[in-house]
């Protein structure tokens, strides 16, 4: 159900000094427990000092035990106490030894994983809680890979934290300014080593030369001054950005959905603003979440472009381009559109489909096989590029594409479906009972071994790597549970129409027992 409030400015006002004040004097914190890199909480007992001092010196314990050499790049987003937890990370790491660079602006979280591949860094701790609301407060890892964690690393990660968690007098600590004195803290220009390397890889002078309307909107994020410098560096005068507000409140950002403000480039409750741009003087508008990476997009003829949309267009423009396909990949989630597939298909490459979350991604980034690496959330990135999603990179292209093609995002997709046929996708949240969740937890693709059919549809084969998905001759259904919510998760796709995209999800809802 949609909140009344959803698309309008937030009226009532965050409580900024009790949040800090909660983060500092959180009385009974919750355990680290870490998602797909990092731990995310409610600033308070969700995510306070504690968290951010225990994962730190976690990570310093794990850098000391391997010997893993090299400065860690800490910084992160423009949330309310992303530059208090990057300096108290700060005092942590170079009170154990290890060397810090530290900002002095926010960090995107795509520049972290660059900086990290460049080689200037061996591991980062970044403060950011994507796009969630402000009250919200998170501290993520990425490894020598650039990449998100993988479970073995977070969950050695977690058990260390949690340790000192029960322990605190075992974490060290120093001031910012003995840190210095050590020689262990340093700042670093990250804005332009990042601007001139993006400059390789997306045609700017395409983008200059076609001259499209285009307004940028950072969501009062860290993007605000790559987007300057990008404006800046390749002379891109019809590139306006259309917000320079940064306030931790995210108060200027319009109620999503469910009436809280989350800065979501893909829902259209935040992006009004946006969309009412691109019925006026702009031909296409561009934004990117807090912490730069996940992209939204929306043109004068399509509206808001659906992530599943872009990302389609995208892989299509850049096979195109791709000199040599031999052993190159499409990288997908298994909630991503198979719209996908029957377009590497077409051009002799084949899907390699992967869990839920990008560090699925990391080693076909690594290796060079993806042209192309997405997820139905907004992220993408490609190789040789970064091993974490990166909005602005997307955002670009996109703008790329319609400049070099000169037509309208929302007409390339429509091209699209007419060679490959039009999907209907959908995904629901559906809120359950814990029993519901703890029978759902038991179910594998075994449990389904007398399914044949399913809305009228013969079933070819069923995964249960990530959730429970059942692929059909022309459809799909998956279901997940939520890591951090008593949500079950129903996506579904159709190459045949609306009503049977209905009929699947009446009926997968049953068999789920949803």
């Amino acid at each position: 159900m949609i909140n009344e409030n959803a698309g309008k400015l937030p009226t009532e006002k965050i409580d900024l000094d009790k949040l800090k004040n909660d983060f500092y004097k959180a009385q009974q914190p919750k355990p680290v427990k870490f998602g797909t890199s990092g731990h995310r909480g409610q600033l308070g007992n969700g995510f306070c000092e504690m968290h951010a001092l225990s994962i730190t010196q976690a990570v310093a314990k794990m850098h000391l035990e391997d010997n893993i050499k090299g400065k860690i790049l800490v910084g992160g987003d423009t949330r309310l106490m992303s530059k208090a937890t990057a300096e108290l990370c700060a005092q942590v790491l170079t009170a154990n030894g290890l060397k810090v660079i530290l900002p002095d602006i926010p960090v995107p979280t795509p520049v972290f994983s660059f900086e990290i591949l460049e080689g200037r860094a061996c591991a980062c701790l970044n403060g950011t809680a994507s796009h969630n609301p402000p009250q919200d407060m998170g501290l993520k890892y990425n490894g020598a890979n650039g990449g998100p964690a993988s479970g073995d690393i977070t969950s050695r990660i977690e058990k260390y934290a949690n340790y000192f968690m029960e322990n605190p007098k075992e974490i060290k600590q120093i001031s910012l300014q003995e840190a210095k004195q050590k020689g262990l803290l340093e700042d670093a220009d990250i804005i332009s080593p990042y601007i001139k390397a993006l400059g390789r890889k997306i045609d700017f002078n395409i983008i200059k030369n076609a001259k499209i309307r285009a307004a940028i909107h950072p969501l009062g994020g860290t993007t605000l001054p790559f987007w300057k410098a990008i404006k800046r560096e390749y002379k891109l005068d019809d590139l306006d950005i259309v917000s320079h507000d940064i306030n931790p409140s995210f108060d200027f950002i319009p109620l999503d959905h469910d009436g809280k403000t989350r800065m979501d480039p893909s829902s259209p409750y935040p992006m009004a603003p946006l969309l009412k741009l691109v019925q006026g003087a702009y031909q296409f508008a561009g934004a990117c979440d807090p912490d730069g990476d996940r992209f939204g997009s929306a043109t004068q003829k399509g509206g808001l472009i659906v992530p599943n949309h872009a990302l389609c267009v995208m892989a299509d423009y850049l096979i195109k381009k791709q000199k040599d396909l031999a052993g190159k990949q499409i990288g997908r989630t298994l909630g991503t559109t198979m719209l996908l597939d029957k377009i590497a298909e077409a051009n002799k490459i084949t899907v390699d489909e992967v869990n839920v979350g990008f560090k699925y991604f990391v080693k076909g980034l690594s290796e060079g096989r993806y042209i192309l690496a997405g997820e139905e959330s907004a992220g993408m990135s490609i190789a040789n590029w970064t091993t974490e999603k990166d909005g602005m990179f997307a955002v670009c292209l996109l703008l790329e594409i319609m400049s070099a093609t000169a037509q309208d995002i929302a007409g390339l997709y429509k091209q699209l479906t007419l060679v490959y046929g039009k999907p209907d996708y959908t995904r629901i949240d559906n809120t359950v009972t814990d029993d519901i969740k703890a029978r759902f937890a038991k179910l594998s693709a075994d449990s389904f071994n007398n399914l044949q059919t399913l809305a009228g549809e013969k079933v070819l084969k069923i995964r249960d790597t990530d959730g429970i998905k059942i692929y059909l001759e022309n459809s799909w259904v998956l279901a997940r549970m939520s890591g951090t919510e008593p949500i079950i998760k129903l996506y579904a796709e159709t190459f045949k129409g609306k009503e049977h995209l209905q009929k699947i999800l009446k009926e997968s809802a049953k068999i789920f027992n949803l």
